[in-house]
């Protein structure tokens, strides 16, 4: 099992935006980082895509699951401002599988404290999220999991 947590790509300003914020799509730089995901992420043994509703986060991971030929699943609980209880009994439902999971600034902390406090996933105090960025979250074989930043591509 492994998990890829991903911060959905650079996206457009939220001011400059003049429709609703989830159809706010990737700016040119994003796309570059979505793209930069493929290589990134195309032979980790990935079998599953999911993905905020949020056209942002679809687009992050949307190069990934063609190249891998799978269907993004679009999940309402990966949606920014989502309850941490639904986050959490979301992501425990992952844990057997290995996913990419495209998400939002807020929610990816929400998610890498969930897995800190329910499965010991070790965190610094002060963790990275950039846009762009990937968490990669395995479980060390002792029932606990291990964390690893991935900077962002592109």
């Amino acid at each position: 099992m492994a998990m890829y947590l991903v911060r959905h790509g650079k996206a457009g300003s939220r001011h400059d935006w003049k429709g609703p914020d989830d159809e706010r799509p990737l700016s040119k730089r994003g796309r570059r980082q979505a793209d930069a995901l493929v290589g990134l992420l195309a032979d980790r043994g990935i079998v599953r895509v999911f993905s905020s509703p949020s056209v942002r986060c679809v687009h992050t991971v949307e190069p990934l699951a063609d190249k891998l030929g799978l269907p993004v699943d679009l999940r309402p609980e990966l949606g920014e401002g989502t309850a941490k209880d639904d986050v959490a009994g979301f992501v425990g439902g992952l844990l057997s599988t290995t996913a990419a999971v495209s998400s939002h600034g807020d929610m990816i902390p929400v998610i890498l404290e969930v897995l800190a406090a329910d499965h010991g996933l070790d965190l610094p105090d002060d963790y990275p999220c950039a846009k762009g960025s990937v968490w990669e979250l395995a479980d060390d074989g002792a029932g606990r999991m291990t964390g690893t930043y991935l900077a962002p591509p592109g």
